[in-house]
């Protein structure tokens, strides 16, 4: 450990260093990782466009050091929806996916986080399961493995996925249920943040967001309800959940 008499000698080496263009060692603790988070309205694009015509779409974007991720969908038919995701490095593009959801449940695209290296997530829309690849193949074993009863109600689903080809290492879906027959209602995320280990989701929740075992809250006033929950970064565990006017 440097005591306060070695660091007039410690800055004066380091100025040396510089000076003389060495290269040193940076303490782990002055290390500081970039961490952005875009949510917003999903934009239509597919993976044959431009970054130019995406980017003029101002939808949810992360760009950290020349490199930009791009979330949104395509109208594949006049009645339905599939998600894109798209990387650009430095105007070339890298990677895009257009394999997540092909079924004809109506899924979009609409959020990101992402630290500029492995630490990606995504987020999702869907309305209900259907028939075909869908975002249960990445769900197995996760804290929500599927949409649930009903359809139509548009839900979210978090992915976690590989930032140097796109493949989705797993997800969750994120739903409300009603009490009153148990069937699926609506959710929609308003932001993400990470701390390193895990992941805060806010959302928009209607009658009732979900606790942490995945039962439903109960709550008083009208929705949409302010909801919060925190996930382990494998997607296995909800550790808090909580909303306003909710317990």
């Amino acid at each position: 450990m440097m005591n306060r008499h070695q660091l007039p000698k410690y800055l004066t080496f380091l100025g040396l260093s510089a000076g003389l263009g060495i290269d040193l060692a940076i303490p782990q603790v002055l290390a500081q990782t970039t961490i952005q988070s875009s949510v917003s309205k999903g934009v239509t694009f597919t993976c044959n466009d431009s970054e130019a015509t995406i980017k003029a779409k101002n939808g949810p974007k992360i760009s950290i050091a020349g490199k930009t991720i791009y979330i949104g969908y395509q109208q594949v038919s006049s009645l339905n929806q599939d998600p894109r995701i798209i990387r650009f490095d430095n105007g070339v593009k890298k990677w895009c996916r257009s394999d997540y959801e092909t079924t004809l449940d109506d899924s979009r695209g609409y959020g990101l986080l992402w630290d500029g290296g492995n630490v990606l997530y995504g987020v999702f829309s869907s309305t209900g399961s259907q028939t075909g690849n869908d975002f249960r193949r990445f769900a197995k074993g996760r804290w929500l493995s599927y949409y649930g009863n009903g359809g139509g109600a548009k839900v979210a689903v978090l992915a976690r996925i590989n930032a140097s080809n796109g493949n989705v290492d797993y997800a969750t879906f994120v739903t409300a249920k009603k009490p009153s027959d148990g069937k699926t209602n609506s959710l929609v995320v308003t932001k993400l943040s990470w701390n390193g280990k895990t992941l805060k989701v806010l959302a928009d929740s209607w009658w009732s967001p979900r606790r942490g075992d995945r039962n439903s809250m109960t709550c008083t006033g009208s929705s949409p309800y302010k909801y919060t929950a925190t996930f382990t970064s494998d997607l296995t565990k909800v550790t808090s959940a909580s909303a306003v006017n909710c317990s």
